[in-house]
C-alpha cells in the first residue's frame, strides 16, 4: 500500500506536493497504517530535476530496467576491457539518455526546462546507468545525481610495493587499455555529437526548404493578385468611362 501511495505523492504536481503528503499522510494514519503514515511523512519533496526524473520512472516502467541493463552491459565491457564494445555502448548510452530525457520532459509536461534542469536530468539518468542504487531509486529521488564515469574495473587496492614492482608491464598495459577505452568513449561521445549536428542542420535545411518554397507560392500568389488587380482597376476604368458617355449621351438628348 505505501509503494503506491508514494507513486501517488511523487506523481503529483511539485507545488502540491507538501499538501498531498500531509494528506496522504493522515489518510494512512486514520486508518491505523502507521509505518505507510511514517514513510509518507518521510518523504522528502524532490527538487525539479529530481521531480521531472521521478515522473519518468512512474509513466515509463521500463526505463528504470533499461538504464541497469545498460549499465550492466558497459561494466562487462570495461571489466574486460572491449574497447570496440565500450565504443558501441557509449553510442547506445548517448541515444538512450537523449530519449530518455525527453520521455522525463514529455511526462512533466514541461516544454523548455532551465539548462541547469536539463543538465541534473541528464546527469541523474547517466548515474542511474552507472550505479545501480541510483537506477532502483528512480521514482523516489529527492535530489539529482552526478555521474563520475566507467573506469578501474577489476583494479584491487591491496597490492604490495614489491607486486606493483613485478605487474609493472602488466599495469602499464592496463593503464594503456583504459587509455584506450577512455579514448574511445570520448569518439563515440563526439561521434554521436556530430550525428546530432548533422541531424539539426538537416532540419535546417528543410526549414529552409519549406519556407523558400513557402515564399516562392507566395510569391505568385502576389503576382496573381496584381495581375487580377490591374484587370479589375482597368474594368473599372472602362466601365467608369461608359458610364461617363452614357452620361453625356443623357444630357444632351435633355437638351433637345
Amino acid at each position: 500500500m505505501a509503494d503506491d501511495e508514494l507513486d501517488s505523492l511523487y506523481w503529483a504536481p511539485l507545488d502540491a506536493f507538501t499538501a498531498e503528503r500531509k494528506r496522504l499522510a493522515a489518510e494512512a494514519k486514520e486508518r491505523g497504517d502507521v509505518d505507510t503514515a511514517q514513510a509518507i511523512s518521510a518523504a522528502r519533496k524532490p527538487t525539479a530535476a529530481a521531480w521531472i526524473v521521478n515522473r519518468l520512472a512512474l509513466a515509463h516502467r521500463d526505463a528504470r530496467q533499461r538504464l541497469l541493463d545498460l549499465g550492466e552491459r558497459l561494466r562487462a565491457a570495461h571489466a574486460a576491457m572491449d574497447g570496440e564494445q565500450i565504443r558501441n555502448l557509449s553510442v547506445e548510452q548517448h541515444a538512450l539518455i537523449n530519449e530518455l530525457v525527453r520521455d522525463a520532459l514529455d511526462a512533466a509536461e514541461v516544454g523548455k526546462p532551465s539548462a541547469a534542469v536539463r543538465d541534473d536530468i541528464t546527469s541523474t539518468l547517466q548515474a542511474a546507468v552507472a550505479d545501480p542504487e541510483v537506477a532502483d531509486r528512480l521514482g523516489r529521488l529527492a535530489k539529482p545525481e552526478h555521474w563520475s564515469g566507467f573506469g578501474g574495473f577489476g583494479f584491487g587496492d591491496g597490492e604490495t610495493n614489491v607486486d606493483k614492482k613485478a605487474d609493472k608491464p602488466d599495469q602499464q598495459l592496463k593503464e594503456l587499455n583504459a587509455a584506450v577505452a577512455a579514448a574511445e568513449r570520448a569518439t563515440a561521445d563526439a561521434d554521436a555529437a556530430l550525428s546530432e549536428r548533422e541531424a539539426e542542420r538537416d532540419a535546417a535545411a528543410r526549414h529552409r526548404d519549406e519556407a523558400l518554397a513557402g515564399l516562392r507560392q507566395a510569391e505568385r500568389s502576389l503576382k496573381r493578385s496584381e495581375t487580377s488587380y490591374a484587370q479589375a482597376r482597368e474594368a473599372s476604368r472602362s466601365a467608369a468611362e461608359v458610364l461617363h458617355e452614357a452620361k453625356a449621351r443623357l444630357q444632351r438628348l435633355h437638351r433637345r
